[in-house]
């Protein structure tokens, strides 16, 4: 017979029985449980299921059928003696050979001899040994003939087990196999059967713990069948995971700064943040931290996405782009839906795409009580996203690359949240920015880090570049002191040392305008250099009415704003369709597929800047392509106005032209005033010409004291900050505000008793 041998470990159970510390085979109880139990149970179960025998629950007893097949094969005669045992086992199981009904044979003989020992009778060992035969013959005659080979069979059994139950697998055992009794509900109704232990051995389990509650092999069964369905769903197994947050060390600020590669060194994992940035520290620096933080990751060459204030409504041609039908079932569903996910294409991550895709919608099943309708809107709406953000986070991917997906504002809704959540599993940084405590978040995950700041501050777009960009003065947020403010980051910058630019506007109480109006941009709040880019604060707003009815104080007022670097315009429209535009007839062949044709602008003969310098032309033509990508004008990509856009802007008034030849990015900045007393409107071209000149730095400001709607009509948003001064009044002629300021007035009287100015 087998000698019964100890483990060294759980593995021991694998090892082919020539490689074992002496032959032997392992015969063991597992009655707690920890994550290495249920990686060796799992992994000893498909062995069993391929090799060996698995019983769920107790042997039934041989039923009237079989016993009649037994007797009709075998009569109903028994000895004990190993000559007869050995004579049935050859009619009875003739697979075997030899040398294993030699040992099966023996085994039984023991057990029987035993039995007789304690008192049996020859009719209950009769009745044992036809038990053992029908058992032997219905349940195990698939590994008879494998007993004691190499590769030894392997038997599971779950349950309670009885004592017959218990002497036939210990003849299996004897005979040469090796045996796994898993005892879920502990070792107590064991320990009344085999006290001593002379069956079998009790695993001693590290850290172990009682089993988790409904555990069985069935449930086992389930989940690696579930596991199984998945790694086919999603093209095998992935070998990445997820380290998302525990990597960080410091602020959430200065870890995505940190370079994907240096954030861990286990290669089977990127190392990602998920994380939602409730409320601000510093209302008044808020602002340039996001605009610093996105320059950072670009400059950084990593893939950066960001979306203000909501995700955009799925078009009808990318719903239409996913494959789907009605589904029966969950299964069914991802099987098919599954096979839409396409990019990215990397090899190793379309595997964990797909994964997760499957675990979030299969966890919404879960929650959404099987509800596969509803749910199958919800898994068409995350893949029409993930084909539309995978191109900007995932092209040519490589490990241990993290894309970042930046979203101002808050989830609206669950889809918003579902998608977040898909993200923060993927290689992305996923943040949302809240600064508007007062904006609501639905988003909820395990795996989110909050961190919460007390202050508040409305900020509906993301400070990128262009319109975008817009910060508060000290005065407007907490009335701070205005002066420290303005020259608390002044610098000494060399003539034109920067050759590029972003607009940042400025929102400000209106009695700021008249300071900060004749300032040098470098002294001005929140004035910044990164890099080859300046940051430059400019004011863009409309004064509407006048302030308490007093037109000598208001005309004196637009008179101080009369710097020499100041352009007037005192009636619109001031361009109009009908103007003369050479560049007209040429704007068409200018812009294809949305994208400027630089080179062809440059050398076309109608160009009018080439007697610009490089730097400028570059610069022009950098924020006219801006211009038209955030669709600032009303009917850009709709009705052809991009057209007009891109003929508008290459056909400015020399005097403006000049006026940009001149600007030096970190001095006194061109300024461009309107003063619109009637009831006419900016003309598209008007609109588009002040759209553009704000964009590349000028401070625009216009004044209605009719408080009409004269100025919004073509913008596609509203991008200007409107102060409200008082009185609307009506059909004023404008005087001329070309001269000095007119002093005020000093009564006799107030020189006699008054004192001061």
């Amino acid at each position: 017979m087998a000698e019964q041998i100890e483990l060294n470990q759980l593995n021991d159970y694998f090892t082919d029985l020539g490689k074992r510390s002496r032959p032997g085979v392992y015969f063991y109880r597992i009655c707690d449980w920890n994550e290495e139990i249920e990686a060796f149970l799992r992994r000893y179960y498909e062995e069993a299921r391929l090799s060996g025998v698995i019983i769920e629950g107790r042997l039934p007893n041989p039923d009237s059928r079989q016993l009649a097949y037994y007797e009709e094969m075998m009569g109903m005669e028994f000895q004990m003696n190993m000559g007869f045992l050995l004579d049935h086992l050859q009619k009875w199981l003739p697979r075997m050979n030899g040398w294993q009904r030699k040992q099966v044979a023996g085994s039984i003989y023991d057990v029987l001899a035993g039995l007789q020992k304690a008192g049996k009778n020859e009719n209950m060992l009769k009745n044992a040994y036809i038990k053992f035969m029908c058992w032997l013959y219905y349940k195990f005659e698939r590994i008879v003939n494998r007993l004691g080979e190499e590769k030894l069979p392997k038997i599971l059994y779950e349950g309670t087990v009885s004592i017959y139950e218990l002497l036939l697998l210990s003849v299996i055992s004897g005979a040469g196999a090796d045996v796994v009794l898993l005892q879920v509900q502990g070792d107590v109704a064991y320990q009344q059967l085999d006290s001593t232990g002379a069956y079998s051995r009790l695993l001693q389990v590290e850290n172990g713990k009682p089993f988790p509650e409904n555990y069985s092999l069935k449930n086992m069964r389930q989940a690696m069948q579930e596991k199984a369905n998945w790694q086919r769903l999603f093209g095998g197994e992935t070998k990445m995971h997820a380290c998302t947050n525990a990597w960080i060390n410091g602020t959430v600020w200065d870890s995505l700064r940190k370079e994907p590669a240096v954030r861990g060194s286990d290669p089977g994992f990127f190392y990602n943040c998920f994380a939602r940035l409730s409320g601000v520290e510093d209302r008044v620096t808020y602002p340039s931290d996001l605009y610093q933080l996105q320059l950072d990751i670009r400059a950084a060459n990593r893939r950066l996405v960001i979306v203000n204030d909501r995700l955009e409504p799925l078009t009808p041609d990318e719903i239409s782009g996913i494959r789907r039908s009605n589904y029966q079932n969950l299964e069914q569903m991802l099987a098919e839906l599954v096979m839409n996910i396409t990019a990215p294409s990397d090899a190793k991550l379309q595997p964990l795409v797909k994964k997760v895709f499957a675990d979030l919608i299969s966890e919404e099943y879960a929650k959404d009580s099987g509800n596969l309708n509803r749910l199958t809107g919800r898994a068409v709406y995350l893949l029409c996203l993930l084909k539309r953000f995978a191109e900007p986070l995932f092209h040519g991917w490589h490990m241990p690359e993290v894309a970042a997906f930046f979203y101002l504002g808050g989830c609206r809704n669950e889809n918003e949240a579902l998608f977040l959540r898909f993200l923060a599993r993927l290689p992305v940084d996923v943040v949302v920015f809240r600064p508007d405590l007062s904006r609501a978040c639905c988003l909820e995950d395990q795996w989110l880090y909050e961190v919460k700041a007390e202050e508040s501050l409305s900020l509906t777009v993301y400070p990128e570049e262009g319109i975008a960009l817009q910060a508060g003065t000290a005065a407007y947020h907490a009335e701070r002191d205005l002066d420290a403010m303005m020259y608390q980051n002044t610098g000494i910058y060399r003539n034109r040392q920067y050759a590029k630019a972003n607009a940042v506007s400025l929102r400000t109480m209106y009695e700021e305008i008249a300071i900060l109006w004749d300032e040098e941009l470098k002294y001005r709040p929140n004035f910044a250099t990164t890099d080859a880019t300046v940051a430059m604060p400019v004011i863009f707003a409309k004064v509407s009415g006048v302030k308490d009815g007093d037109l000598p104080a208001y005309w004196n007022g637009i008179r101080t704003l009369m710097t020499p670097y100041t352009k007037k315009i005192l009636s619109v429209p001031h361009l109009t369709s009908t103007s003369a535009n050479p560049m007209k007839a040429h704007a068409v062949e200018f812009l294809r597929n949305g994208r400027l044709q630089k080179e062809k602008i440059r050398g076309h003969m109608a160009y009018p800047y080439g007697v610009l310098r490089e730097d400028t032309q570059e610069y022009l033509l950098e924020k006219l392509q801006l211009l038209i990508d955030q669709r600032i004008i009303r009917g850009t990509f709709e009705n052809g106005t991009e057209y007009t856009i891109v003929s508008t802007v290459l056909n400015l008034e020399t005097d403006i032209l000049r006026m940009i030849q001149k600007f030096d990015f970190t001095k006194k900045n061109p300024k461009l005033v309107y003063v619109i007393t009637g009831e006419t409107f900016l003309s598209l071209e008007d609109t588009i010409t002040v759209a553009f000149l704000h964009l590349i730095g000028f401070d625009i400001l216009f004044f209605v004291p009719t408080g009409y709607q004269c100025v919004e009509r073509y913008f596609n948003q509203n991008i200007m900050e409107e102060h409200q001064l008082g009185e609307y009044m009506y059909d004023l002629s404008v005087p001329n505000l070309d001269g000095r300021p007119a002093a005020k007035k000093v009564s006799w009287r107030d020189k006699i008793f008054k004192r001061g100015t």
